[in-house]
């Protein structure tokens, strides 16, 4: 990723600080920020790997430097303690250090609020979290942000529901949310939702689906027939096949994706960046045509190297709109010297989301009536909000692949929809 000229690095400086936290309130109406924030700063380990950012990134270190001794434990001085979560050892260490480094970001771009942030270590694991979490309310955090894992989360929502506090986790595994346990991560369900819309409303009456038989596929299988039937259109055919073997699917699909009788014209396919070269080989193989079929899919398309694929030519994928996470990694690499995680952005926006409820909304800075407001709020990856469920919504974007590149075709809406529509 290029790294910003030295007039646009100035300008940041001056604007992001101020802007960011007056853009993470949407529903506060009326925040003269909040378009210069979207301008100026700018959320997948379980079942979604993160989506890459096109781009040429600068060389990166192995791992993202870790806070001097003795400066892991608190980030700030301020009156409301709120607790952060992470894997600073252990399994998803580095990760954990880069998302603890986006917190100090957040917390110095908020201009030192009256925060104090408790980073516990959760060691990546469930019996972690729970102590992490319990050592961080003793201390008295009102909110707990993380952890990254799904087993995490869990245990550390139960010590957390014990206490009467909340959690904002960044798992991407929608069964461990609950009322009072929220996630602010990248859900495909919001994905599949926004692919879809996008597909109908550009003509598309008739879906097909070849599905990974993974945990990410059971996920978003139901969600892409429910969308379907929302939208008045109907499922073709849906394939399943085993990870790394979708030849066999691809030939019971031929029917309606292939060859004169084809009756779809959309196919879906939920794959990983790391598969889907060897769905389109078989598709290719199959005679799939793209120019007559459109091959949608979700923010794991977000991968340079699948833009050349013959299949995909054509296709569309949902994806949060990539210039906020670009101007936030600049930013980062400055501070830091290495190029973010894509998960990095969540403990940016659950921090300056703290610092914008704390702010604003004085002893209801964290209920749950302030959590769960319809109007959301706006974050480095767009605008967000928390269901009653826990599950988040998310505005996202709609790229289309031709000529090597993934252009957008439909912008992120700044406002989202009334809940329930």
């Amino acid at each position: 990723m290029a790294r910003p000229t030295s007039m646009r690095d100035r300008l940041v400086r001056v604007t992001a600080p101020t802007a960011a936290l007056c853009a993470v309130l949407l529903s506060l109406g009326g925040c003269l920020g909040t378009d210069i924030a979207r301008r100026a700063t700018a959320p997948q380990a379980e079942l979604t790997p993160p989506a890459a950012v096109p781009g040429a990134p600068l060389p990166a270190p192995a791992a993202p430097p870790m806070p001097a001794a003795g400066g892991i434990g608190r980030i700030g001085s301020g009156a409301v303690k709120v607790a952060l979560v992470l894997p600073l050892t252990g399994q998803g260490a580095t990760v954990g250090a880069a998302m603890r480094n986006a917190a100090q970001l957040a917390y110095d771009e908020a201009q030192q609020p009256d925060l104090t942030l408790l980073v516990e270590d959760d060691r990546g694991s469930p019996d972690g979290a729970r102590e992490a979490t319990q050592e961080a309310l003793r201390q008295g955090a009102e909110i707990v942000l993380g952890p990254l894992f799904a087993g995490n989360v869990q245990t550390a929502a139960a010590a957390a529901r014990a206490a009467g506090k909340p959690v904002v986790g960044f798992s991407t595994d929608v069964t461990v949310a609950s009322r009072g346990v929220y996630l602010l991560s990248f859900l495909p369900q919001p994905e599949v939702d926004r692919v879809v819309e996008d597909s109908v409303a550009g003509g598309k009456r008739s879906f097909a689906a070849l599905i990974p038989e993974t945990a990410y596929g059971n996920a978003v299988e139901a969600e892409f027939r429910e969308a379907v039937a929302r939208k008045g259109a109907r499922v073709a055919a849906v394939e399943r096949y085993p990870a790394g073997a979708p030849g066999p699917a691809v030939e019971r699909l031929t029917r309606v994706i292939a060859g004169p009788g084809a009756t779809a014209d959309a196919l879906f396919i939920p794959e990983t960046a790391d598969a889907l070269p060897g769905v389109a080989a078989a598709l290719t193989k199959a005679g799939f045509s793209p120019a007559r079929i459109r091959p949608i899919g979700t923010a794991l398309w977000n991968e340079p190297s699948l833009f050349a694929l013959p299949a995909l030519q054509g296709g569309r994928f949902a994806s949060p709109d990539r210039t906020g996470f670009s101007n936030f990694s600049g930013r980062y690499q400055a501070r830091f010297g290495a190029v973010p995680p894509r998960v990095a952005s969540l403990a940016y926006d659950a921090v300056m989301l703290a610092a914008a409820l704390s702010r604003r909304y004085g002893s209801q800075r964290f209920a749950e009536s302030t959590l769960t407001n319809g109007s959301g709020f706006a974050g480095i990856d767009g605008t967000f909000r928390f269901r009653p469920d826990g599950q988040s919504e998310r505005s996202l974007a709609v790229y289309e692949i031709r000529n090597n590149a993934a252009i957008p075709v439909s912008p992120a809406p700044r406002v989202l929809a009334k809940p329930g529509i």
